[in-house]
């Protein structure tokens, strides 16, 4: 998922709370993604809650909070951080696709795909044949064809990204094994630092896969 600017916009909203009022939106954002991070992602998501009390204007862009509401089980809560998360960030694949995996859990795959977020201009490796796979057009070859571009870095995130991806699909299918297959690959052999590659270790945490 892109970043934005939120922690400086959580700065500007502290300022304006009394200096006694504990904790503040910046320490709320950090304590979410830190529950996340240690595969509490119920503790996560009321960090977050506590967090939009406190700043109603930042739920848009929590789209951190939808990651951690899909691993507690509430997909429908899932499904409507990423539809609102949309209205601020309307060009990126993994909110398209996380919502998906959302209207899948809550309802089935065909709902999902019905409901399926459109997305133009996500450039990204291998965004576009991820879109297409979840809409029920691409294929899972395609993805990992995508993904073997580049090298050292950039090649290993393509791989994680991919892997990640179809692990989600896969569950969002029913398909366990499948799934694990890939989402071990995203959180072992093409493992990542960053917030998605540290999604897919937080999930095989999650499901008892490691």
């Amino acid at each position: 998922m892109k970043i934005f600017p939120l922690l400086a916009i959580l700065l500007l909203s502290a300022a304006t709370l009394p200096a006694q009022e504990k904790p503040t939106p910046n320490q709320l954002f950090s304590t979410g993604v830190s529950a996340f991070y240690e595969a509490r992602p119920k503790e996560s998501v009321a960090a977050f809650d506590s967090l939009i009390a406190l700043v109603p204007e930042s739920k848009p862009r929590l789209w951190q909070r939808g990651l951690s509401l899909y691993y507690t089980g509430d997909y429908k809560a899932g499904r409507e951080q990423f539809e609102v998360h949309q209205t601020v960030n309307t060009a990126d694949v993994e909110n398209a696709a996380w919502h998906f995996i959302c209207v899948a859990r809550a309802e089935n795959v065909e709902a999902a795909r019905k409901a399926l977020i459109a997305i133009e201009g996500d450039s990204r490796i291998p965004m576009q044949q991820v879109h297409e796979l979840f809409a029920g057009k691409g294929s899972v070859e395609a993805v990992v064809k995508a993904a073997e571009s580049g090298e050292g870095e950039d090649l290993r995130n393509h791989r994680c990204y991919a892997h990640l991806y179809l692990g989600l699909y896969f569950e969002a299918l029913g398909d366990e094994a499948k799934a694990k297959e890939h989402m071990l690959k995203a959180a072992n052999d093409y493992s990542m630092d960053h917030y998605m590659g540290t999604c897919a270790q937080v999930h095989v945490k999650v499901r008892g896969w490691q």
